[in-house]
């Protein structure tokens, strides 16, 4: 064999595979595949269990709320305080379960410890007026008219989403958040009146004003928190999602503390346990309880915002609002009418509506990711020139 010859063999080896790397890569390929897919079903896992605790804390909250106004309660500042300080029941899932978390970092930058309190300190005043508000709603409105107004922050959580966090809006989101408003508005046409009391106009319009500025208020909290997770915390772990949760609780549960007794109202306390209907076990039990759903809701909202947005959260807070109605046919003997049963079908369309985008959001950011994984050196190319496009402009 010549040496033209040889070389000629050598480099024609050079160009042929070879079979032990190619089944490597293969296998790398395949084992990439399955991790990223083990990855989307507990992803889409996780995000379902967050929107059973949603629905489920909201709805019983909403009607343990209602049970306390109806059967003799009247301070609004104790209602304020059972919906944020059941924190505290978090605690030993946190510390047992904090260290099996990682922290990954967007960048090598860590929060400033004054960053961190600042926007905790921000939030907590926030939710702590803002569930204020709610409470004062849930004292004067009908529960049908307290369920259309509270629609509204999906209204107001896309305006502060568009500014604050760039959220995109497309036909199908929109498709879906004109439904849920609409599911929630029929129900102002039952003109039903839940309360066992008589209220005035004034106390009426009352209501109706808290309840807006509330909507609009859990509206920018919302948007507030995605843009803290992702422009000031930095963090994508669960823990950080618990750190949210109970921060910010404590301190609008010491804002919402400092209000009970500047307002006084925690000197009529006694007397209104005495006089509570169902006895005094139920009033201690009503106000437990409502704590703990208060706090599920709590974790199914933000661990929403922790994986999809906080358009999507206030979205599925949304399809629990029309719950609250059926349950109250059992529970408070209200009757079901058309409009009622018309809402929910039109709560479930927009709800099924918006998982559908976020699926094909999923399915389009699936094919890109296959995409770099077939062709990395043009990935790598296309950046490169990207890289070079934004040298020659800059």
């Amino acid at each position: 064999m010549t040496a033209d010859q040889e070389l000629q063999v050598i480099v024609q080896q050079g160009k042929e595979p070879n079979p032990t790397v190619q089944d490597e890569r293969n296998s790398v390929s395949s084992s990439q595949t399955e991790v990223s897919r083990s990855n989307t079903y507990k992803r889409w896992l996780r995000v379902s269990l967050y929107t059973f605790f949603v629905i489920s804390g909201q709805t019983v909250a909403t009607i343990l709320g209602r049970l306390y106004y109806d059967n003799g309660g009247n301070s609004k500042w104790l209602a304020t305080v059972v919906q944020l300080v059941g924190f505290p029941v978090l605690l030993p899932y946190y510390l047992l379960s904090i260290k099996t978390h990682t922290t990954i970092h967007r960048d090598g930058k860590r929060t400033s410890p004054r960053n961190r309190v600042l926007v905790y300190v921000v939030l907590g005043l926030l939710v702590g007026a803002d569930c204020y508000l709610y409470s004062i709603g849930l004292l004067y409105l009908p529960v049908s008219t307290y369920s259309l107004i509270c629609a509204s922050q999906l209204a107001f959580n896309a305006f502060f989403s568009y500014f604050l966090n760039s959220q995109k809006l497309t036909p199908i989101i929109l498709n879906s958040l004109f439904l849920l408003t609409i599911s929630s508005t029929l129900l102002a046409f039952n003109n039903e009146e839940s309360n066992s009391t008589k209220v005035t106009k004034g106390e009426y319009v009352k209501g109706f004003i808290c309840t807006v500025a509330a909507s609009a208020g859990y509206g920018l909290v919302l948007s507030l928190q995605q843009l803290a997770f992702l422009k000031v915390l930095k963090r994508q772990t669960f823990s950080e999602v618990m750190d949210m949760i109970i921060y910010v609780s404590l301190v609008a549960s010491g804002v919402s503390v400092v209000g009970l007794f500047a307002s006084s109202e925690w000197k009529t306390l006694s007397s209104e346990m005495e006089n509570y209907k169902p006895g005094k076990v139920s009033y201690i039990m009503n106000l437990v309880w409502t704590a703990v759903t208060w706090q599920v809701f709590s974790i199914g909202g933000t661990g929403l915002i922790f994986e999809l947005s906080s358009l999507f959260s206030n979205a599925i807070s949304v399809l629990g609002l029309p719950v609250v109605p059926i349950l109250a046919v059992i529970i408070f003997h209200d009757k079901m009418n058309g409009l009622k049963v018309i809402s929910m079908i039109l709560a479930i369309w927009g709800f099924t509506s918006y998982v559908y985008q976020q699926y094909l959001d999923d399915k389009n950011l699936k094919k890109v990711m296959e995409s770099q994984q077939q062709n990395p050196l043009t990935h790598q190319k296309q950046k490169s020139q990207d890289g070079n496009q934004n040298n020659l402009i800059f």
